[in-house]
């Protein structure tokens, strides 16, 4: 079982956000929270990847630039989170389901009226 936050916004679809690590976030770090819209973290993120890319050398530089890697892959989905909320987005429901379209189907069972919206 995975589990998934819920936000909505005034007509908006809503989003589901999964909780826990990501594999995504830690190997393409800036690239996938853009590609999530997460447009300001994506830039601190960058920043602080280049500022330890410039401010260290050696093996200090390494084992830095893999610690932020990892923080970004631990931290990654709540970024999205914290995006979302500061685009107006409300956290709904925590709902736990094998795979996203379980948890979209999930969501509208409870709420139903998110289902006519879409229509």
């Amino acid at each position: 079982m995975k589990f998934y936050t819920a936000h909505l916004r005034t007509g908006q679809t809503p989003r589901l956000v999964r909780e826990g690590f990501s594999w995504g976030a830690l190997i393409f770090g800036p690239v996938w929270l853009l590609a999530h819209g997460a447009w300001l973290a994506a830039i601190l993120v960058g920043a602080l990847d280049a500022g330890l890319g410039l401010m260290t050398h050696g093996p200090l530089q390494a084992v830095l630039v893999l610690w932020a890697a990892w923080l970004t892959g631990l931290f990654g989905q709540d970024l999205r989170r914290w995006t979302l909320l500061h685009r107006g987005f409300d956290e709904l429901h925590v709902i736990a389901a094998r795979d996203e379209a379980a948890a979209f189907g999930r969501l509208l069972a409870v709420r139903p009226d998110l289902a006519e919206a879409e229509l």
